[in-house]
């Protein structure tokens, strides 16, 4: 459609034409697209027309009040009051029903301040007035609409046969709460149009809702109606009605006309169309989630408590032993040697984002993954599938499994019809990890041990550790380091027995962990702590394995646990044999040591490790870091800004401290200093000195704000890192909080700048409680007198709920005046004078607007502890990650053993994560009845956007080879 040449000719179009220009326009900016959910149900029209119309009014009343000096001011208050809600607001935009909760809470005292401003009321007094009138039409357009969607549901199926869905009641309720808006605000600007069509505003008023000529209607024809008791209807349009009757009558026309096209199906169906339900990544700082406080609760309870009394590990033992289990099958141990060539993956830390998780297991269930055309040879699907641990976060449970783990990998690849009990497809094998263990291994044992498969892949494994026998004479240990980070005796005994038995002297052993321990122990400074003395004393018998037991046959190493890849290959030379602590032989360990747990989880970072360079006495080099040392520099620096917006939900946590911390400081009446200094020096000079006032309160008198603060100080040294001495814990844990209480500290006084300012203005304590209600009740009897006989019948049919609805209704919008006249109640006669009710009245009312201000505050002071932390200090790397919530980055390892039995090994990444879906033709296409593992396309669900569907975007960051001949000594396994 062309747009409008001119005003006139947008006047004389039809309304239409004016609202498909005004969807046009929408659509242009993306406020109306297809990535909204489709809802016939919902008219565009009103949505579009009520909203714009009504900022269209409120423009021509700005203007006027812009005309007086005073009113130029306090609208500036408006424009910070509107730039503050866009910066609580920002980082909640398109979040879940919580975040959409905070945004209306905002608003709601957003609105019930700019009652108070000056500049405001020509405003304010037109809603005011039609509070009660807000009401009636709100609840008359939700029974309408009920009433319209019972018909037309009955008629619709009488004749179709089929059950349609129902718009979902919170489509009704928008739309009576838009509609009731817009007709207070049109009827308040509208109701004294005049004769002579001399400006915008008129002709806007004329066109649109003075349907019938020049008789519109008056402010008081809807009233008249109620208190006349003549049979005679009044001959004059009501303003109110026809408005009314246009928003109706386009939502009912609308949604009839869209209902009864015949196109209306497909396009249901198309917009409609079901999508992989995955799980956002897991929300580490939440305040609200159960999962989160299940998970501290099983780590203390379950894992501290009962792990140490009862190590599930034993009870597999005992089972192997009994007689009445199967005898002809070793549990532990699987025999892949006769195999020619082996091809394998490997995997950990899955089961956190379903977009990220899935990511992965799209590019695993693939049959081969060709990434260079003028490659040789294509990656083949692993025969089997190796997961190093982490399974679901945040806690093992069936809800976590389910959704985080199995739904993702079941869409790469579907399980069998039926679940056979055996395969001939890729198979899997699991080792738990420190959140497996969690429950102390129950459901780990349920979903793995006790189950068949993965989605595609088949589980043969029984026990929660195992050994596997390639081609080649290369084998794979899995252990179990529960959460002691060491395997246990019986582990020992079997791994042991093992390498004596079958486990040749020219054998090559991979090691699978799922703590890489050379990191770890580097990180928390292990070696020097122990100054040597106990060099095995953390891990000590999986060293014992490797050490005495394996020795130079331990070639490899490969481990997750810590989100990202790392590989690094050995560097021999006199210093390392130098360097070996006393007493202790030369270590013949592994060649190659490699992290990658970049199966899903949130990534982590590869800078604080970039000084690695020698583990056990040994010295290695790093040969490949993802993300690389300068991007993950880099994407640390998003706590300072996105920290919020990645953890909205602490908000709950951040807002109660930060008033904990400053509950002994409400009121502050002696503020006349600040008001008296005539620069902006002096007025700075003035406010930070009662700040600084305000802390020795806190030290010298509080009690409630004090004890607040000294619990803080004790979460905030437990929350610094436990490498560092208590000494260093301490004092970061000091300047942690010290940051923390003097922004609640500023963000109090500013709170109660505001409210002196107010009252020094008269526009704030000039009545009593409820004076909203008050001042509404004396100009609804001045301007629309209601006969006492019709007052008294509302009263006695609502039981009392009508005036008393409007009353507590208006109150609501009157927190502020509250909040002052309770303040200054205080400030005249004393906290004392004041009842409980009164008191917790009080601080309830300031907490809902210092929550607003400390919300932001909290999270930027937060991100910039946890950014200094990890790019100065290299702490917190766990913590300062888990914050941000990164999904993409994400990798696993494809090993090859070829004829020659030399291990190839090639790191494949995905940079960016795909965050929509659809199901894939090709997928849909096959024949379902089909094995998933022969299919050609396996996974059911793409990218929308086909550049960056994993398919396409994978490639190899790291490759290497490690040869058969390869020994402890020598440096010819290459890396490129």
């Amino acid at each position: 459609m062309a747009p409008f040449k001119n005003e006139t000719s947008f006047l004389n179009a039809s309304i239409t034409e004016k609202m498909e220009r005004v969807r046009e326009i929408l659509e242009r900016f993306g406020f109306l697209n297809d990535t909204f959910p489709y809802q016939p149900e919902l008219s565009r029209h009103a949505v579009v027309v009520a909203p714009l119309s009504c900022v269209f009014f409120l423009f021509f009343d700005i203007i006027r009040t812009l005309k007086d000096d005073n009113g130029i001011v306090w609208w500036s208050v408006h424009v910070g009051l509107i730039g503050f809600f866009s910066l609580f607001s920002h980082p909640l935009i398109w979040k879940p029903s919580y975040s959409n909760l905070s945004k209306w809470y905002v608003s709601w005292l957003f609105v019930a301040l700019a009652y108070h401003l000056p500049s405001s009321k020509s405003v304010a007094i037109s809603i005011r007035m039609n509070l009660s009138l807000f009401l009636t039409i709100f609840i008359f357009s939700i029974i309408c609409l009920l009433v319209f969607h019972h018909i037309f549901s009955l008629v619709e199926y009488i004749f179709s046969c089929q059950n349609r869905k129902w718009p979902d009641i919170w489509i009704i309720l928008q739309f009576s709460a838009v509609v009731s808006i817009a007709c207070c605000v049109f009827l308040s600007h509208c109701r004294e149009r005049p004769l002579e069509q001399r400006n915008l505003k008129d002709k806007v008023c004329s066109s649109l809702f003075c349907m019938r000529g020049e008789n519109c209607g008056t402010i008081y024809d809807l009233y008249a109606k109620l208190a006349s008791t003549s049979s005679e209807s009044s001959p004059a349009s009501s303003l109110i009605y026809s408005c009314w009757v246009t928003f109706i009558g386009l939502y009912i026309a609308n949604y009839a006309a869209e209902r009864s096209s015949p196109e209306s199906g497909e396009k249901y169906k198309k917009n409609k169309q079901t999508k992989p339900d995955f799980l956002d990544m897991v929300p580490w700082y939440s305040g609200t989630s159960a999962d989160l406080y299940k998970t501290v609760f099983d780590l203390i309870i379950s894992a501290k408590v009962f792990l140490s009394r009862f190590d599930l590990r034993m009870y597999q033992t005992v089972r192997k032993q009994n007689p009445e289990e199967e005898t002809q099958r070793d549990y532990l141990h699987y025999d892949f040697s006769k195999k020619e060539e082996l091809w394998f993956d490997f995997m950990a830390d899955t089961g956190d984002g379903g977009n990220s998780t899935y990511t992965v297991a799209r590019l695993l269930a693939q049959p081969e993954i060709d990434i260079d055309s003028t490659q040789k040879e294509k990656l083949k699907r692993g025969d089997f599938l190796l997961i190093g641990g982490d399974l679901a976060y945040p806690n093992p449970s069936k809800f976590t499994y389910e959704r985080r783990l199995l739904r993702p990998f079941e869409y790469a690849l579907q399980p069998p019809p039926c679940h056979e009990k055996e395969s001939n497809g890729p198979q899997c094998f699991v080792i738990p990890g420190n959140h497996d263990w969690f429950d102390g291994l129950h459901t780990f044992k349920r979903y793995i041990c006790d189950s068949s498969w993965l989605g595609g892949w088949f589980m043969p494994q029984k026990t929660s550790y195992f050994a596997l026998q390639l081609p080649g004479q290369w084998w794979i240990f899995g252990l179990d380091l529960a959460l002691h980070s060491d395997i246990d005796v019986d582990q020992l005994d079997f791994f042991s027995k093992l390498a004596k038995k079958k486990v040749g002297e020219k054998d090559s052993v991979i090691i699978m962990t799922h703590q890489p321990d050379w990191l770890v122990d580097w990180y928390e400074n292990v070696d020097s702590r122990n100054n040597g003395s106990d060099y095995q004393s953390k891990g000590k018998y999986v060293l014992d394995l490797i050490d005495n037991i394996l020795q130079k046959r331990c070639k490899f190493r490969i481990a997750g646990d810590i989100h990202h890849y790392m590989h690094h290959s050995i560097v021999r030379s006199k210093e390392s044999n130098s360097s070996q602590p006393k007493g202790m032989k030369e270590r013949d360990y592994p060649q190659h040591l490699l992290v990658n747990g970049c199966g899903g989880a949130f990534a982590h970072p590869t800078h604080v490790f970039r000084d690695f360079k020698k583990s056990h006495g040994v010295f290695y080099k790093c040969e490949e870091a993802y993300p690389s040392f300068k991007k993950s520099k880099r994407l640390a620096f998003r706590n300072i800004w996105n920290f919020r917006k990645e953890n909205w939900q602490f908000d709950i946590v951040g807002g109660i401290i930060y008033f904990t911390l400053v509950y002994s400081l409400f009121p502050q009446c002696e503020l006349d200093h600040i008001f008296e200094v005539d620069s902006i020096s002096g007025f700075l000079r003035a406010f930070f000195g009662t700040v600084w006032n305000a802390f020795m309160y806190v030290v010298d008198y509080s009690y409630v704000s004090l004890i607040a603060t000294l619990l803080f100080l004790i979460v905030a040294v437990a929350f610094a890192p436990p490498k560092l001495s208590l000494k260093k814990r301490i004092m970061i844990g000091v300047l942690h909080v010290f940051a923390h209480l003097a922004e609640a500290i500023i963000l109090m006084l500013v709170l109660e700048v505001g409210i002196e300012t107010f009252v020094r203005f008269n526009l704030l304590a000039t009545s009593d409680y409820h004076s909203l209600y008050r001042w509404h009740q004396s100009m609804f009897q001045k301007h629309i007198p209601v006969p006492i006989g019709i007052q008294n019948r509302l009263k006695r049919w609502t039981f009392g709920l009508y005036p008393a609805c409007i009353k507590y209704l208006m109150s609501a919008f009157d927190v502020p005046e509250l909040m002052a006249v309770t303040r200054s109640n205080i400030c005249k006669n004393g906290m004392k004078s004041l009842s409980r009710r009164g008191a917790a009245i009080y601080y309830a009312s300031t907490f809902l607007y210092f929550w607003v201000l400390s919300t932001p505050a909290v999270a930027l002071v937060f991100g910039n502890y946890l950014y200094i932390c990890i790019n100065w200090f290299n702490l917190h790397y766990d913590e300062a990650f888990s914050s941000l919530r990164i999904a993409d980055y994400k990798a696993f390892t494809r090993f090859h053993i070829n004829r020659k039995g030399d291990l190839e090994a090639y790191t494949l990444a995905v940079d960016k994560v795909p965050k929509e879906w659809e199901e894939d033709p090709r997928w849909k296409a096959e024949n379902s009845d089909e094995l998933s593992h022969l299919r050609k396309n396996p996974s059911q669900w793409r990218a929308v956007a086909s550049d960056q569907d994993p398919l396409n975007t994978v490639k190899i960051i790291d490759k290497f080879v490690i040869t058969r001949e390869d020994g402890p000594d020598d440096t010819s396994g290459s890396a490129t």
